[in-house]
């Protein structure tokens, strides 16, 4: 039986896809370990004189971190640890580009 299993595994094709936003693209796995990042609407980042406020945690990531990346599509994206919701800190925070 063990036997069987490992044949099993080893004879189906490896697939690896990339952790994906909504839309499509693959977000870098430097940000997201494949499972950490999800769609943010709008009215959940506020854009303020220093940097991006991220609201449900109050969380501000300054416009000059390295951490903010350039979304691919019109909406923010935010990686934290795990993947939690409420996290207090944002490995990446992917933002629309607003042409300036």
């Amino acid at each position: 039986m063990k036997l069987l299993v490992v044949v099993t595994l080893i004879a189906q094709p490896c697939i690896v896809s990339a952790h994906e936003a909504p839309t499509g693209w693959r977000y870098g796995w430097e940000c997201c370990s494949n499972q950490d990042c999800r769609q943010l609407a709008s009215s959940e980042v506020e854009e303020g004189p220093v940097g991006y406020r991220i609201r449900l945690t109050g969380e501000i990531i300054p416009y000059s971190d390295a951490c903010i990346k350039l979304s691919k599509d019109e909406f923010f994206h935010q990686c934290t640890p795990g993947g939690v919701i409420d996290a207090i800190r944002s490995i990446c925070l992917y933002v629309p580009d607003r042409g300036y």
